[in-house]
Formats: structure tokens, C-alpha cells, sequence
């Protein structure tokens, strides 16, 4: 293998171990959920969610679930929502 390749796939694998250098800024994913699969997804500083309680209260299981997952690569706004039970 090239030594510029073996160089980049170490380079690799040190940013995978930094995930604070990635930023999200807009995504969309699928969420299987225990009784359906959502689409949800962030995009203009705010999160979206196809599930019901989401439509009702801006926030849901799903979301927060991302939030914890991707905590590292979310920008300020996108870890804001205030969890029902006070929990981080």
C-alpha cells in the first residue's frame, strides 16, 4: 500500500476518535422507534419529527435520543431542548 494511503486511513482514525470537529448543520434520518419508523431530522436550527407527540410538543424520545448520540457534533442550539424530566 502507499505510504500517502496507510497516512490518510491513520489520519482517519484519529478523527474518528474527535468527533468534536464535526459539525452537523442539517440531517435527515429514519428512526425505528418501537412501534413505527419516523423521519426525523434537523435542519434551520430546528428539529423535526414525523411522530405523533412530536407534532404536539416540539420534542420526543427520537429527538433526544439524537441529541444524546450526537452530542459532540451538534452545534449549541440543536442540544437546547429541555427534557421533560430534567435529565441530561
Amino acid at each position: 500500500m502507499q505510504s500517502s494511503i496507510v497516512g490518510k486511513i491513520e489520519k482517519a482514525k484519529r478523527y474518528a476518535q474527535e468527533p468534536d470537529r464535526i459539525t452537523f448543520s442539517d440531517f435527515k434520518a429514519k428512526f425505528r422507534g418501537e412501534h413505527n419508523t419516523y423521519d426525523l431530522g434537523y435542519k434551520g436550527g430546528k428539529w423535526h419529527c414525523s411522530c405523533f407527540f412530536f407534532s404536539r410538543w416540539h420534542l420526543c424520545s427520537h429527538t433526544m435520543a439524537l441529541q444524546r448520540i450526537l452530542a459532540p457534533m451538534l452545534p449549541e442550539e440543536a442540544l437546547s431542548t429541555t427534557e421533560v424530566s430534567g435529565e441530561s
